[in-house]
């Protein structure tokens, strides 16, 4: 094969490396760009594509990764990773790693990690590479990187547990949520939810933060049911779909622009948690990008005309 279809080949899983290491799609899209640069700038060929290309992009995230941690001191309000509607790599072998490993709760665990942590962690654990490859990709030695994911495995295996519902049960309690969601059922959504389900929205002060800090079944499943239905009269679409590996949705205007997407964490039979984030910046990838506080003026304008006059 040329450089060009080595390189082709090997994109979508240069591009999930760089994702989980980074949680930006557009900055993993940057990586695995300079990554081609390198590597098509390379004189000689390496013995293995897959391990330099893999060693280039990891590093390079690296870099990127403790560069934006500054500017997400500075965020505000929460900060979520960029949703990802579709993984570009599949891996049988390793389909149950790669779905929680891009989980929105995954990724904000995979925060708490220093990046070399996080860098091993994710070519080790997440896409199984040998300790010599990843000694290689993350310049250090192997000893130096079996302790290292020893400290990775600690701190994330003492945060959230992994998903135990499988795909069917995770989807069929997702679709009873939309349903309920859509029509407004108070009742319906508060018997799907935790009792300390948390609803949470990341707008970085450029969108209207509606799911922000809102905990517990009953507030959660009344402020879900009263956005809706104005939301629905003014053209507004819910669209169900996977966002990073769990059942979630884009929210869409009547344009089809892109308002925020929803990902549900489930775990036990109920939603733990429900994460938005509509920070335009972060959705560029989706689509089209709505003006959010556009939308959120119209939703209220409608609310008001369908309360009652006293």
């Amino acid at each position: 094969m040329t450089r060009t279809e080595e390189f082709e080949e090997l994109r979508p899983l240069l591009f999930s490396i760089a994702y989980r290491i980074l949680g930006s799609v557009s900055e993993a899209e940057d990586a695995v760009q300079e990554a081609w640069l390198r590597f098509a700038g390379t004189p000689t060929q390496p013995a293995s594509t897959k391990a330099f290309l893999s060693a280039v992009v990891t590093r390079i995230s690296i870099d990127v990764l403790r560069s934006a941690r500054v500017r997400r001191e500075e965020y505000v309000g929460p900060w979520f990773p960029e949703p990802l509607l579709t993984d570009p790599y599949e891996d049988p072998a390793r389909s149950a790693e790669l779905a929680d490993s891009v989980s929105m709760a995954a990724l904000l665990l995979l925060e708490r990690l220093s990046p070399l942590e996080r860098a091993v962690f994710v070519l080790r654990e997440v896409f199984g590479y040998g300790f010599p490859e990843v000694a290689s990709a993350v310049g250090r030695t192997e000893a130096a990187c079996r302790q290292l994911a020893v400290r990775a495995r600690r701190h994330m295996e003492a945060g959230r547990p992994r998903f135990d519902a499988d795909r069917r049960e995770r989807e069929e309690l997702a679709g009873r949520f939309f349903d309920a969601f859509s029509e407004g059922d108070v009742d319906g959504l508060r018997e799907l939810l935790a009792a300390d389900v948390a609803m949470v929205g990341d707008s970085g002060g450029k969108a209207p933060q509606w799911g922000t800090g809102v905990f517990g079944a009953e507030k959660v499943a009344r402020l879900l049911a009263a956005i809706v239905t104005p939301f629905v009269r003014i053209g507004g679409a819910v669209e169900p779909h996977e966002v990073n590996g769990q059942p979630g949705a884009v929210f869409r205007d009547r344009d089809g622009k892109v308002i925020n997407t929803l990902a549900l964490d489930i775990l036990d039979g109920r939603i733990q948690a429900i994460r938005s984030v509509a920070n335009p910046d972060k959705l560029g990838h989706v689509g089209p990008v709505a003006d959010g506080w556009a939308v959120s003026r119209e939703a209220q304008r409608a609310r008001r005309a369908d309360r009652p006059a006293d």
